[in-house]
């Protein structure tokens, strides 16, 4: 499993860093909103955010198995009184390093849903 490291950048600058960086280069990319939360959308859909909670959120799919990637994922459950959303995860800021190549896996696979 990846060890956390220590990114100095803000886990709100670093989120925004990435969501520049995906808008700009990624056709069909946009800023957008997610449950109140700043996110990032493709073709008007959302495939990852910053939570209120202070961890990225990323749409993997329903079959998307954890253990291939080296980090904790967790379902990501908004709701007290409701099961998790379903192929939804999130990751502590903790493992902040791993939102970028994460936001890339979630963009690739909500780009080959839309084929």
């Amino acid at each position: 499993m990846k060890t956390p490291l220590n990114n100095p950048m803000e886990p709100e600058q670093y989120f925004e860093t990435i969501r520049v960086k995906f808008c700009s280069s990624h056709k069909g990319v946009t800023a957008g909103k997610m449950m109140h939360s700043e996110a990032i959308h493709y073709k008007g859909k959302v495939f990852a955010f910053f939570s209120t909670k202070q961890k990225m959120v990323f749409k993997l799919g329903k079959q998307f198995n954890v253990q291939v990637v080296d980090v904790p994922l967790e379902m990501f459950s908004p709701f007290k009184n409701k099961k998790p959303m379903s192929g939804w995860y999130q990751l502590g800021v903790e493992y902040k390093d791993s939102w970028e190549s994460l936001t890339n896996l979630a963009l690739d696979t909500i780009i080959h849903k839309d084929k």
